[in-house]
């Protein structure tokens, strides 16, 4: 089940009280204050993990606990601190914080989300909420006329709330289109992901990412976004849980059935897939983007890329397909110039 939204409910460590204690030895019947502090509250922490591509595990334990901090002890002895409680999350999630409010025209309850963290780099730490600090103990409120206090103060309460956790995929290219265009199948040629293919619409339900190598230490990175159809921009079909994960992509690559194998226009589909991006995002619809027009292969197909390019002159298009590999080296020298990244090699 994959799983790339939900709501969770946050709460950190309480810090410990401070002790409320007086020194008592065989010598010192009557020995001053000396009650220690409270320990501090256990932090939530996000941590992003190239392990993970779900918010799956969320599915099944949407509370995030840590533990409170210990009370603090005689002889000035500090409580023990709560350890921090790690989660780990994909690269791409967006966390936002849940606030109700009350509309004080209709006095419904309304929720906003206000965006709070963004996490994107592998390795990258986030604290979610933050454990209360300890109590301080009695020993802090002598003074040389106040030299038996009784007042101690309690532990700070942790910070706790409710989030929306969203994974937006990340990618250097997205494959974008309408189902059955061959998306998956470029994906699987170009990279290694091993995507779910069949000849019927909604083979893939979610992103799938690969990484496409190009040689000399150089890749990047392919995201298969699931396909989209009219009225997208609207939710129809899914249509925002798809597309807000185009949003991490760099270049955006219009895949379209040359062929028009179901009975399809390609220039058609092209210019509604176009619109539905420019509908749900005007910052989306200006990204770079290039057509690659699939199954050239196929009976028909250069008469429709012939007027793909009558259509969108000044974009670049790439006759290929994935069924056989036409055109794919070529496809690939390109983006190696556009999102070839060199990495370093493990030894």
């Amino acid at each position: 089940m994959f799983v790339d939204q939900i709501k969770v409910y946050a709460r950190a460590g309480k810090g410990g009280d401070g002790s409320m204690h007086f020194h008592r030895g065989k010598f010192r019947p009557k020995g001053g204050p000396d009650g220690g502090d409270g320990g501090r509250g256990g932090d939530i922490v996000l941590l992003v993990d190239s392990s993970t591509n779900s918010l799956r595990q969320y599915f099944f334990n949407a509370k995030l606990i840590a533990e409170d901090g210990k009370k603090g002890g005689g002889n000035m002895c500090t409580g023990i601190s709560a350890e921090e409680v790690i989660y780990k999350v994909p690269s791409g999630t967006v966390i936002s914080k849940v606030v109700e409010e009350e509309d004080p025209e209709t006095g419904e309850i309304v929720t906003r989300y206000e965006p709070f963290a963004d996490l994107t780099e592998v390795g990258q730490r986030f604290v979610l909420c933050k454990g209360g600090k300890g109590g301080k103990g009695n020993i802090h409120f002598k003074t040389s006329t106040h030299q038996a206090p009784r007042e101690f103060t309690p532990g700070e309460d942790g910070e706790e709330s409710y989030f929306h956790f969203e994974l937006r995929s990340i990618a250097d290219a997205g494959f974008v289109g309408f189902p059955n265009a061959g998306k998956s199948t470029l994906l699987s040629k170009l990279s290694a992901a091993k995507p779910k293919i069949a000849n019927y619409p909604f083979t893939t339900l979610q992103p799938m990412v690969g990484v496409i190598h190009f040689g000399d230490h150089r890749r990047g990175t392919l995201a298969d976004i699931p396909g989209l159809i009219e009225g997208a921009h609207q939710n129809v079909g899914l249509g925002h849980d798809f597309l807000r994960h185009i949003m991490r992509c760099r270049i955006l690559l219009f895949v379209v059935d040359a062929a028009g194998t179901e009975g399809r226009d390609p220039v058609q589909d092209l210019e509604t897939v176009r619109k539905e991006v420019s509908l749900y995002s005007k910052e989306l619809s200006k990204r770079p983007w290039h057509i690659l027009a699939n199954k050239i292969d196929v009976e028909g197909a250069e008469a429709n890329v012939e007027r793909l390019k009558e259509r969108f002159k000044r974009v670049k298009i790439f006759p290929v397909s994935g069924e056989t590999g036409l055109g794919l080296d070529k496809l690939r020298d390109f983006l190696d110039k556009k999102i070839g990244q060199t990495f370093e090699v493990l030894k």
